[in-house]
């Protein structure tokens, strides 16, 4: 197995131009992304710490982005209601890659093509810092929240469905 070096990512690159302290994680792939829980195990971290990017597409035709405990499922009408749209749906896998630049399984909210309203669930402010993904499979970054959501200009909101 060829030995692994510090990988950088742009997601690392951004943070350490803006300055803002984090923590890199690796965690090993097979042929494909594990689920998040997965990567939350392999971490060592508690899944309610580690947050996914998801994309959803508003009524408007504006996109959003949303940032969840991996064990969470993001609640559509919830989400809709945050970013002041009639109704959103999740963006198809497909459409990930041209409109932000990050794959399915690697999509961090730091550092996308554009720049997109984000909110991140109202939880990650109970953590003295979250993880989220490094923008690449393989690779998460661990920040304080309030640091992630000044970069991106977030917001928190109640955007999962009541387990």
């Amino acid at each position: 197995m060829p030995k692994q070096k510090e990988e950088k990512t742009n997601v690392m690159r951004v943070l350490d131009q803006k300055k803002i302290p984090y923590t890199p994680h690796a965690y090993p792939v097979g042929d494909a992304a594990p689920d998040g829980v997965t990567v939350a195990q392999l971490l060592g971290q508690d899944p309610a710490a580690v947050f996914k990017t998801l994309v959803a597409k508003g009524a408007s035709g504006g996109y959003y982005v949303f940032d969840i405990p991996v064990a969470e499922t993001l609640d559509l009408k919830k989400a809709a209601k945050a970013v002041g749209e009639k109704s959103i749906a999740m963006l198809p896998a497909r459409e990930l890659l041209p409109l932000t630049g990050y794959v399915h399984g690697g999509c961090s909210p730091v550092g996308m093509k554009k720049r997109f309203p984000t909110v991140f669930h109202r939880s990650c402010l109970d953590h003295e810092t979250i993880c989220v993904s490094a923008g690449k499979v393989g690779f998460q970054v661990e920040a304080r929240p309030v640091d992630l959501m000044d970069l991106v200009g977030g917001a928190t909101a109640d955007v999962t469905v009541e387990g």
